[in-house]
């Protein structure tokens, strides 16, 4: 399931509120349910879902929808499928009713088949006629909304896996020669470190934090990288104490987003874990839950136990708004963080 806070769009009919969805996901919507909540006439959260197989009851993924949309603190809601009509009309129905039962007014529910739209709840002829409603989203005052906000609507979510998917071909040869390169140095760090610095980890911290300062100030200079680079800050990245330290200086700011996508595309799988879940963690704060969510897919296939990874697609799954742990992480105990809730970030 995706969960996506996103910058405010008004609605004023079932056509706005369609182009609105890709823009509010990242990607056009296939063979999807969308619930989409509601303040007044502004959007503020979209939560998707796969439409569930013709045997499958899709009770149970209705009522998690529900959950996640109530949690906003929307006033009302409406549901959009996007599919053939046998496997999208269970599943809407089933989201309105759960959507009805936690006490959320459903504006509209609405299918969207093949360049036209239905809506399931409007039954006069003038508006909603039975052959549907032809619409074309490049040409709603919506879209142009979104578009000059900076928003982004990707074809499809393979659009978007594709962007945190490894670089592959003679990039993919560079990436694994500098990671070879990045344990020998790793290897001459731990050599050197004094006998006092126990297991050298006083020398991985230092290396790292010097690392991690460097890539985001050369990120807010517009450099990328190079390949010694992304292995070196990726390799010193498995010691936590380093993955905390780039954690409490990561945020939703663009440049975020695309140093630790760069960093998960060219890291080498064994040490993926850290960027990986540094992306979902900043595209989170962001507001872009599409983005968070194949961030944490890539991760998790990778690395099912890393525990970042799993906190961040627990509250990914349960559509936790950012707001609600604003301030996270704060340190609390030397090398461990905490989430502190509705306090103020103080980023560096």
């Amino acid at each position: 399931m995706t969960s996506t806070e996103r910058p405010q769009l008004a609605v004023r009919s079932p056509a706005d509120l369609i182009a609105a969805v890709p823009y509010l996901l990242g990607f056009h919507p296939t063979d999807s349910v969308v619930a989409v909540a509601l303040h007044g006439r502004q959007i503020i959260f979209a939560a998707r879902a796969d439409l569930p197989e013709p045997s499958t009851d899709p009770g149970g993924l209705a009522g998690h929808l529900a959950g996640v949309i109530r949690r906003q603190g929307a006033e009302a809601a409406t549901v959009v499928g996007y599919g053939q009509p046998d496997r999208v009309t269970p599943a809407v129905d089933a989201v309105r009713n759960a959507l009805n039962v936690t006490g959320l007014h459903v504006l509209d529910a609405l299918r969207v088949t093949d360049g036209r739209w239905w809506s399931y709840l409007c039954t006069e002829p003038d508006c909603c006629p039975p052959e549907g409603r032809r619409y074309d989203p490049s040409a709603n005052a919506v879209t142009a909304s979104a578009v000059s906000a900076g928003q982004v609507a990707l074809p499809d979510r393979a659009a978007l896996v594709a962007q945190v998917a490894p670089v592959h071909g003679p990039a993919r040869d560079a990436a694994r020669a500098a990671t070879l390169r990045a344990e020998r140095r790793l290897a001459e760090l731990l050599e050197q470190a004094p006998d006092s610095d126990l297991l050298g980890g006083r020398a991985l911290r230092s290396a790292g934090v010097a690392a991690v300062r460097e890539a985001q100030r050369r990120q807010r200079r517009g450099e990328r990288l190079d390949d010694d680079e992304v292995a070196w800050l990726s390799l010193l990245m498995t010691h936590l104490p380093v993955r905390d330290h780039a954690w409490e200086r990561t945020d939703g700011r663009d440049r975020d987003i695309a140093l630790w996508t760069d960093v998960l595309r060219r890291a080498e799988p064994e040490v993926a874990a850290a960027p990986g879940a540094l992306l979902a963690f900043a595209a989170w704060r962001a507001g872009q839950g599409a983005l968070a969510a194949v961030a944490i897919e890539r991760t998790l296939t990778l690395h099912p136990d890393y525990s970042l990874a799993v906190l961040l697609d627990d509250l990914l799954r349960r559509g936790v708004p950012p707001s609600e742990l604003d301030g996270w992480p704060s340190v609390g105990m030397p090398g461990v963080i905490r989430p502190r809730k509705r306090g103020r970030r103080g980023r560096r």
